[in-house]
């Protein structure tokens, strides 16, 4: 059969990823990522998983449609073709890291996400299933890469002291110390592939969380792998219009750069950004996004007990030429934290559109799934310009160094 190039949106359809039920198979995760790979040295890695996905039958042997026909991207974020590093992506959503990083010339060799929902905006964007449950991949099965990136959940640490392990026979560490939790999976990871360099995020309270033992054993942890490590708290409004206050943590391999690579984090943008920056014209909203009578009166209601209370609990009205307080994951249930005045009505929630504007996605950025589960998956996502603009801080220390 003579080979010939074939869009991926055709490949999509037989392999019914237009469909409603978003992808989960690892096989798809499999196949995808080879066809993203093949040509960036790595598809080795890949090309077992989609060999046996596609002996399944999901497309029949003699289709045009096999995995080693060339395949012409129209997707809208297609893979860099003459990557400058290489990169993974850890619990990674729907792709803030993977955007920003492909945005200064990385290739992604892995993903890793769990949501079924947050996989379909990420393969509808990137043309790539990310691989599922983190806790079940093979770290020794993942390409070499040069910057591992994630945002990984914060979970509870128990710091148990060293007489206590001793007496059960255990080793002390602190890789020991963070077994049972998400983060224990990026250290193996990290461990085993030994990149340059990795960007971790999470949210601010990290750092005192637990009195602090949590960001202790963080820290001791990625240092006993042997890294050196530069933490700081970042505000995303230099980059968007919104309130949203992140930890950062940067490490580089001591085995590599000996402690010396001297990383500084980006000067931050003088200018802060404004609301009505990503609004979208008024008479284009729809009214659905307008508050019902019976909502807005129960938010105006709650606010002020609350305020006679002496707390600051309460909706949150936008200013126009200010910021907005921090989308969460919990938008979509009533939209209380960020509200947009209307003149003569209500005030109405964000569009799924406008919230993406909000975390600094591009217009282009395609949104396959429904309001309450795009207000999700904006309001776990990254601040996509901060990150882009902390990795070329990243790509360019270790580019001073000629690796």
């Amino acid at each position: 059969m003579s080979k010939k190039t074939i869009k991926y949106s055709d490949l999509r359809k037989a392999l019914r990823l237009d469909s409603k039920k978003p992808p989960t198979d690892e096989g798809l995760a499999g196949l995808t990522h080879y066809l993203q790979s093949k040509d960036n040295g790595v598809g080795a890695s890949y090309k077992q998983l989609a060999e046996d996905f596609l002996s399944t039958g999901v497309i029949a042997e003699d289709s045009e449609f096999q995995y080693e026909l060339p395949i012409k991207y129209d997707i809208e974020f297609p893979p860099v073709k003459k990557p400058k590093f290489k990169f993974i992506d850890l619990f990674a959503g729907i792709g803030g890291f993977r955007m920003a990083f492909q945005n200064i010339g990385g290739k992604c060799v892995f993903t890793s996400e769990w949501n079924k929902f947050s996989k379909q905006t990420y393969e509808a964007n990137y043309g790539e299933v990310p691989f599922g449950d983190i806790t079940k991949v093979n770290e020794k099965m993942i390409p070499d890469h040069d910057i591992l990136c994630g945002g990984f959940p914060c979970q509870p640490f128990s710091l148990a002291g060293v007489s206590k392990k001793n007496s059960l026979g255990r080793e002390h560490g602190f890789k020991d110390e963070t077994q049972g939790t998400l983060f224990f999976d990026v250290v193996r990871i990290i461990d085993e592939k030994r990149p340059k360099a990795f960007i971790l995020e999470n949210v601010k309270n990290l750092v005192s969380h637990d009195k602090g033992n949590t960001f202790k054993v963080i820290q001791g942890t990625l240092r006993e792998l042997g890294y050196s490590i530069h933490c700081k708290v970042i505000d995303g409004k230099y980059f968007v219009p919104q309130h949203r206050e992140r930890i950062f943590i940067v490490g580089f391999d001591e085995r590599i750069f000996g402690g010396k690579e001297k990383f500084e984090f980006p000067e931050l943008p003088k200018n802060i950004r404004a609301v009505k920056e990503i609004l979208e014209p008024a008479d284009q909203v729809d009214p659905k996004y307008t508050l019902s009578d019976k909502l807005w009166a129960y938010l105006q209601a709650y606010a002020e007990k609350h305020r006679l209370k002496g707390n600051g609990f309460g909706y949150g009205m936008a200013k126009m030429d200010g910021i907005t307080r921090t989308i969460s994951a919990r938008y979509h249930k009533d939209g209380a934290e960020i509200l947009i005045p209307q003149e003569g009505k209500n005030p109405r929630r964000l569009t799924p559109r406008e919230a993406a504007r909000l975390q600094g996605y591009p217009d282009n950025f395609v949104i396959p799934v429904s309001d309450t589960q795009a207000y999700r998956q904006f309001g776990n996502s990254v601040v996509m310009p901060l990150i882009q603009c902390l990795g070329k801080e990243v790509v360019k220390t270790i580019s001073k160094w000629n690796l």
